[in-house]
């Protein structure tokens, strides 16, 4: 009787458990995996509508794409071209979107982007939108159009789409971080990027300056109270609390690389002496 007893509560919990499991999200979107892990990510800057290019990008060993399309002539018929051209690159597609209208993002989540990056957040409405447009009800009002991103994700991606989804929203100057704390505590906002070069701009004041670093810090102290990523330009790795950076475009990239070659550094994986095979893929 006691063996039947224990066994039927371990064929319950089993169940239990098992039904716990299928409740669990399916997470694609291995930046929030990483991130969640405690790692750091890195995003590099594409601006080129070159698929090849996007590809190369995308495959270099970056964790996400920081497509720019605010500072671009980037149209969304050739990002959509470039991310599904580079399906199952090891980098994430994000976009930098021109602002956080319907459109904007309603596009870039239907090209299957997984992070949505919202440029110059002063107003808290502003990354609200952001939020809304690209998650589907109950969390927001993102319409089910036609698009992509079942090709690219899976055909379960309306059930977990806004799991997946990242909202980044970016500080770019004094009134952005006046609010820094209120836009933080927006609910879907899973990362605040300092944008330092801007909020120089608009500040006055350089990095180093004590003013400056004020707003860095203020910023800095209200995101890690929240529990979300912070994010700076790649040259702020080493500032404490930061996990989510910007790195150069591919023109610097391409500028560096060649540089490096012309001063006798080998290409990785070639031999002493051994001219590359022609045609043949990067490893």
């Amino acid at each position: 009787m006691m063996l039947r007893r224990i066994a039927t509560i371990t064929v319950g919990a089993l169940a239990l458990q098992t039904a716990l499991i299928a409740q669990q999200p399916r997470i694609y979107n291995t930046v929030k995996q990483k991130l969640a892990a405690g790692k750091k990510v890195v995003g590099g800057t594409v601006s080129s509508s070159d698929p090849d290019i996007y590809c190369a990008m995308a495959t270099a060993g970056f964790d996400f794409t920081w497509i720019e399309m605010q500072h671009s002539t980037l149209t969304y018929q050739e990002t959509a071209r470039m991310v599904r051209a580079c399906k199952g690159a090891t980098a994430i597609p994000f976009v930098r979107v021109p602002d956080a209208t319907e459109g904007d993002i309603q596009k870039a989540t239907d090209l299957g982007a997984l992070g949505i990056i919202v440029p110059m957040v002063d107003t808290v409405e502003k990354v609200q939108n952001a939020v809304t447009f690209a998650k589907y009800p109950p969390h927001g009002k993102r319409s089910q159009g036609g698009g992509q991103y079942g090709a690219m994700w899976g055909s379960d991606y309306r059930a977990t789409a806004n799991d997946n989804i990242m909202i980044v929203a970016m500080i770019e100057s004094p009134a952005g971080v006046a609010i820094a704390e209120k836009i933080a505590a927006v609910p879907g906002v899973d990362a605040v990027f300092v944008a330092s070069t801007d909020l120089s701009s608009f500040s006055g004041l350089k990095q180093g300056d004590p003013k400056y670093e004020s707003m860095a810090t203020k910023v800095h102290d209200v995101v890690l109270a929240k529990g979300l990523a912070l994010g700076g330009p790649h040259a702020w790795t080493n500032r404490h609390g930061y996990n989510f950076f910007q790195a150069g475009g591919e023109s610097s990239l391409i500028r560096s690389g060649a540089q490096m070659i012309l001063k006798g550094a080998p290409e990785r994986g070639a031999r002493p002496g051994v001219a590359p095979t022609e045609g043949a893929e990067p490893k």
